[in-house]
C-alpha cells in the first residue's frame, strides 16, 4: 500500500480520462488546488471523464493506495482534494450539465463549477442556492450544506438535493434519494462527511422545503417547482 500504484493494463486500455503519474506532463498542474499553499503530491491521479473511470478509479485505490482523495472544484480551503502520497480522483474534467425546462430541473457533473450551472440555468429563467464565488465546484458546496445569496429565502443547497449517483467504495454504482437508499442519502448531508460521491447530485428545491428562483422574465416572474443538478 502506498509507495506506488501498478495501473492494470485493461484499466489503461479502457480509461478515457487521463492517468497521470509524477513524472508525467501535466502533474503540476493537476496537482494544484484553489488554496496556492497546498503543496501535495499524490502518487497517481486520475481524471475521470465518465463514471466506469471512478469505478476503475475507485478499484484501484481501493487494492492499491495508502489514501484516496477525491477533487471536484478544488476550491476546499484546507486542501482535501489532494492526497499526499495516495491517489487523487479528479472530477474536475465531468462537467455535463442537462437542464429540463418543463420539470425546471437540473442535472449536473461534479466537475461543474457554479459559474457554469448558473449559466445554463439562466438561459432558462432558473437559479438556485449556489456558492458565494463562481468557481467554487457544486460537489464540495453541496455536500458541505451550501451557503449562497438565495438561502435565506430558499434554503441551503444540500436542502434542495433530490438525489446523487455515487460510486460505493467496492465500486457500486447506487442512486441515493429519498426513495432509494435514504439511508446513504441521508448520510452524503453534511453530517455524512468522508462518504464520497462521483458526479452527478441532483437538486429540487420544491420537494425539500425550497424553489429555484427564476431571473426576472419578461412575461413577469414564473415560480421554479424543481431543479435538479454533483458533487463527487
Amino acid at each position: 500500500m502506498g509507495g506506488t500504484i501498478e495501473i492494470p493494463g485493461e484499466v489503461r486500455a479502457a480509461f478515457t480520462g487521463e492517468l497521470i503519474a509524477p513524472a508525467d506532463p501535466g502533474y503540476e498542474q493537476a496537482r494544484r488546488v484553489h488554496n496556492g499553499l497546498i503543496d501535495k503530491r499524490p502518487v497517481l491521479i486520475a481524471r475521470c471523464r465518465t463514471v466506469p473511470d471512478i469505478v476503475d478509479a475507485v478499484t484501484i485505490g481501493r487494492e492499491q493506495a495508502a489514501e484516496i482523495s477525491v477533487r471536484g472544484g478544488g476550491h476546499n480551503v484546507a486542501g482535501l482534494a489532494v492526497t499526499d502520497g495516495g491517489l487523487m480522483i479528479d472530477l474536475a474534467p465531468m462537467k455535463g450539465i442537462r437542464i429540463d425546462p418543463a420539470r425546471r430541473t437540473i442535472w449536473a457533473q461534479a466537475g461543474a463549477t457554479w459559474k457554469e450551472l448558473n449559466r445554463a440555468a439562466a438561459v432558462h429563467g432558473l437559479a438556485t442556492t449556489g456558492g458565494v464565488v463562481s468557481s467554487t465546484g457544486i460537489a464540495g458546496l453541496t455536500l458541505g450544506g451550501g451557503e449562497g445569496w438565495l438561502m435565506g429565502k430558499y434554503g441551503l443547497t444540500v436542502d434542495n438535493l433530490l438525489a446523487v449517483e455515487v460510486v460505493t467504495a467496492d465500486g457500486q454504482v447506487i442512486m441515493a434519494s429519498a426513495e432509494h437508499h435514504p439511508d446513504l442519502f441521508w448520510a452524503l448531508s453534511p453530517g455524512g462527511h468522508g462518504l464520497r460521491r462521483d458526479g452527478r447530485p441532483s437538486r429540487q428545491p420544491g420537494t425539500r422545503g425550497a424553489r429555484l428562483l427564476p431571473r426576472p422574465h419578461p412575461g413577469g416572474p414564473r415560480r421554479a417547482d424543481r431543479v435538479h443538478e454533483p458533487v463527487r
